[in-house]
């Protein structure tokens, strides 16, 4: 299979982001390289510039990445660290944060390029639970 793209997920809370990204192994996107950014550099509640930044080199398979942010400075770190260090492949993306990373990991999974991962990552936003 050839190289897939890569998601981070960007959070405020450390757990939140790792208990989300140990979620997408559980549906079988092992294959999908899922980095969580959450938390600041100490572990605390907060979003890091550096974690968004190690992240997305960790994430960067040549495929692509799909950045996902939960909420307020999360989106705020992120546009900073692209704007800082722009990159072709790495496409910011306005979804909900569980549904839209689970759309983009199992679409990540089959192999689809980065723009199809984050129409599916928003796209998650009008799926309705019940």
């Amino acid at each position: 299979m050839s190289q897939t793209v890569g998601i981070v997920l960007v959070s405020h809370s450390p757990g939140l982001a790792g208990g989300l990204r140990d979620l997408l192994a559980q549906i079988g996107s092992d294959s999908v390289p899922v980095i969580a950014a959450g938390g600041t550099a100490d572990g605390g509640i907060g979003t890091s510039y550096d974690l968004v930044l190690e992240a997305l080199d960790q994430a960067d398979r040549g495929a692509g990445v799909v950045l996902l942010p939960d909420l307020g400075s999360s989106v705020l770190t992120a546009r900073a660290v692209l704007a800082d260090h722009p990159r072709p492949g790495v496409v910011l993306v306005d979804a909900p944060f569980v549904e839209g990373a689970v759309a983009a990991a199992v679409t990540a999974s089959v192999g689809a390029d980065v723009h199809a991962v984050a129409g599916a990552a928003e796209e998650a936003r009008d799926v309705r639970k019940f």
